[in-house]
């Protein structure tokens, strides 16, 4: 496999292409999307480890969607069966894609709250009252800490974006799919900028109608992350020699 550098217009088509993906079957989305939300929901009820059990997992669910798009793509029907197709297929390389990105998150937390990420936190969870000399020293570690974790996290997501789909596309090792999807992002930063920017935009949007716009938004992203994995990535072939 090979990422390609696409051009910086490409980040708009791949939400276009998203959109058509869903008007295919656009009931079936929305089910796959509330299903998966009541997953979420379900393990998030689970003191402590929901959370960290759901991002474990989730590689698992992504690549189930994926490769219900690449049905829909070719004319088949997409069903809540899809959902699950990553539990079949690949499933450990999947989920060490996401023990990885869980244990990145977990870390990159444990650096914000070394540099004060944690203090802010508490201060706002407690509403503790301090004077103001104490809320300048908090709030400028506060945002160091917040600039140190975003700088840390666009990495980790950049190598998890792909990851899922390469997997299982074509079964590739998990580290090696993470490694091949931070390339491809760096390749692709221009048209993924304009991507996120728009999808920022569409969220705006999206929240305003009591937040019923995400019954279209979140399906689009889903198949617009299809979208722009069939755009880069293509096959190589090596040459055969003549003799």
């Amino acid at each position: 496999m090979e990422a390609r550098q696409t051009s910086a217009k490409q980040g708009w088509q791949w939400i276009v292409n998203g959109l058509y993906l869903f008007f295919k079957a656009p009931l079936a989305w929305v089910l796959l999307c509330f299903v998966l939300l009541l997953i979420a929901a379900t393990l998030a009820l689970i003191p402590m480890v929901g959370q960290f059990f759901f991002t474990l997992l989730s590689p698992l669910f992504l690549a189930g969607l994926m490769i219900g798009c690449r049905a829909l793509e070719r004319g088949e029907k997409l069903e809540i069966a899809y959902l699950f197709a990553g539990f079949r297929k690949n499933p450990v390389p999947l989920i060490t894609v996401g023990g990885i990105y869980l244990v990145g998150q977990v870390l990159i937390l444990g650096v914000a709250i070394m540099l004060g990420g944690g203090t802010l936190m508490e201060l706002l969870i407690n509403g503790k009252r301090v004077d103001e000399n104490e809320l300048r020293g908090v709030m400028s570690g506060g945002l160091t800490a917040l600039m140190v974790a975003l700088g840390l996290s666009i990495p980790l997501m950049m190598a998890a974006w792909f990851a899922p789909l390469l997997v299982a596309f074509k079964d590739m090792p998990a580290v090696a799919a993470m490694k091949l999807s931070f390339l491809a992002c760096i390749k692709n930063i221009i048209p993924l900028q304009l991507y996120t920017i728009t999808m920022v935009v569409l969220a705006v949007i999206a929240a305003m109608p009591y937040g019923l716009g995400f019954f279209l938004l979140v399906p689009v992203l889903f198949a617009s992350l299809y979208a722009s994995y069939e755009d880069i990535f293509v096959e190589t072939v090596e040459p055969t020699s003549s003799v």
